[in-house]
């Protein structure tokens, strides 16, 4: 087998031809930059929070594959990924899964003490996240604390310290990520069935379109109230409104859980994230805080 042939198989296996994880994972740690850094946050540590998001997910993709490796076979979506598949062996898959995240730990490495210390548990959470599905109800809500803990991080390493906002907006993003992996988890559900794995799809059931539309609602609320503390303005809730239209949309396309329509949505809250992005650059470089 050929070098470049392996190195295909290693980028499948972390995900890197499908950006979307990434770019789930990345959103909310910019909000965090953004809001620590009032608009300017230090582009270096910038660079290494979005270099450190893409290792760290793409390990993450690599130890979920691990866990998932006797399970991803019997599901006819997955049973073609390189380890399911066993074009790359376990050990391979583990190697690559420490050598990202020791990458990604390099990285912090210049950053102050706090932020190398938060990034323990983010490792921890990364890491542990796969097996969750077995035995929590709802492992969205984990994958909601695991994705948004580069928001601490951000405050960690621009401020050396960690305020309520930063908080509020984690809580923010768990909500968020419950919204948007119970719109995959709805593609999954029969598969989920079968192999009796947990996700919040089952656990709510058939009121689960009303708990994802109540999980954006509750998103935005606390989006609201972190503007406020950051003291954000309008360009800002603008940025909320356009967000609230795009979960309105996604209404559209989840209400009747045709598994091709709840998969466009998941994808499509790339956009919902982008937007407040957006938002908060757009505010902050008009109307300058501090």
């Amino acid at each position: 087998m050929s070098l470049t042939y392996r190195l295909t198989l290693y980028t499948q296996l972390a995900r890197l031809h499908r950006p979307i994880g990434i770019l789930l994972l990345l959103w909310p740690t910019l909000w965090g930059l953004w809001i620590a850094g009032q608009g300017q946050p230090a582009w270096w540590i910038v660079g290494i929070f979005v270099l450190g998001t893409t290792l760290m997910r793409s390990a993450g993709c690599v130890i979920n594959d691990y866990a998932d490796r006797h399970i991803d076979k019997h599901v006819k979506r997955t049973c073609e990924r390189p380890l399911t598949s066993g074009k790359v062996t376990s050990r391979e898959a583990l190697w690559l899964a420490a050598g990202l995240a020791l990458c990604a730990f390099l990285l912090v490495l210049p950053l102050n003490g706090l932020t190398i210390l938060l990034s323990i548990p983010a490792v921890v959470l990364a890491a542990s996240y796969p097996f969750t599905k077995r035995f929590f109800a709802i492992p969205q809500a984990y994958l909601g604390i695991a994705f948004g803990f580069g928001i601490p991080m951000a405050f960690a390493a621009l401020n050396n310290t960690v305020p309520p906002v930063a908080w509020l907006l984690l809580l923010a993003n768990v909500f968020w990520a419950i919204a948007y992996d119970t719109e995959y988890a709805m593609v999954d559900r029969d598969d989920d069935i079968h192999l009796n794995i947990h996700s919040s799809a089952l656990f709510f059931g058939r009121y689960d379109v009303i708990a994802v539309m109540s999980c954006y609602a509750i998103t935005l609320g606390l989006l609201a109230l972190v503007g406020y503390m950051a003291g954000l303005g309008l360009a800002y809730y603008l940025s909320l409104l356009i967000a609230a239209g795009i979960a309105a949309y996604h209404y559209t396309l989840i209400h009747t859980r045709q598994r091709e329509h709840c998969f466009q949505a998941f994808l499509h809250n790339n956009w919902f994230g982008a937007v407040i992005f957006v938002g908060m650059v757009v505010d902050y470089g008009l109307f300058p805080k501090g």
